[in-house]
């Protein structure tokens, strides 16, 4: 096969992490052909929204490989073995948004953050979350996934001063269903200084968060 894409080897030389490759568009002999060019270069290889049938394949091409089947997350390579600890939580309204707890949770682990996993303290028994204040406080910055009417994100701006990071699910029933209604929620927060990333994104979210601590 011909190749027909050009990866920019170079991204972490400006902008200290490597690209990341976005799955779900793409065939297996693509997704092959790219992480050969990765190893090639012997470096280690992240992919997006592989879908299960595609992994299937590419664990059988590259055996060794990391795959998640919640998220979606194909990795070529190891996790760094001492992650950095403490600096990102991740907050989650239900358990119906693990896909992007983890899509989160494997994307900063890739690049050696390990980040704490706060779920189900939804809006709809904020009991839990208040009773996690005190520990939540202790981090650089929060990631806040929430689906429905998009409530959480909202929630804890009003209560936490680090930078917040919301991430719209694609979950809910009727209106709800798709992720615009807690978009919408979340783009108009009246907690101050909330940043939205796109439906489901919980890779953009992860990369925001990767940033900001970079730069601290």
């Amino acid at each position: 096969m011909s190749k027909n894409f050009n990866i920019d080897h170079k991204r972490k030389d400006r902008t200290g992490f490597q690209e990341i490759v976005f799955g779900a568009s793409k065939s297996v002999e693509q997704i092959s052909a790219i992480i050969n060019d990765f190893k090639e270069k012997n470096h280690n290889a992240l992919i997006t929204k592989v879908q299960n049938k595609k992994a299937e394949k590419l664990q059988h091409e590259f055996p060794g490989s990391f795959y998640d089947e919640v998220s979606q997350i194909f990795m070529i390579g190891e996790f760094p073995s001492k992650p950095i600890n403490g600096e990102v939580a991740i907050l989650t309204a239900g358990t119906s948004d693990q896909y992007l707890v983890n899509e989160v949770y494997y994307t900063l682990l890739f690049f050696g953050k390990k980040a704490k996993r706060f779920q189900d303290i939804g809006v709809a028994g904020v009991h839990r979350l208040l009773e996690n204040v005190n520990e939540i406080k202790s981090y650089k910055v929060l990631i806040v996934i929430a689906g429905f009417e998009g409530a959480l994100p909202t929630v804890v701006g009003g209560l936490f001063p680090q930078p917040i990071i919301a991430v719209p699910a694609s979950v809910g029933y009727g209106v709800s269903k798709g992720g615009k209604v807690a978009l919408n929620s979340m783009l108009s927060s009246c907690a101050n200084g909330i940043t939205v990333v796109n439906i489901d994104n919980g890779y953009g979210a992860a990369m925001a968060a990767l940033r900001i601590l970079n730069n601290r």
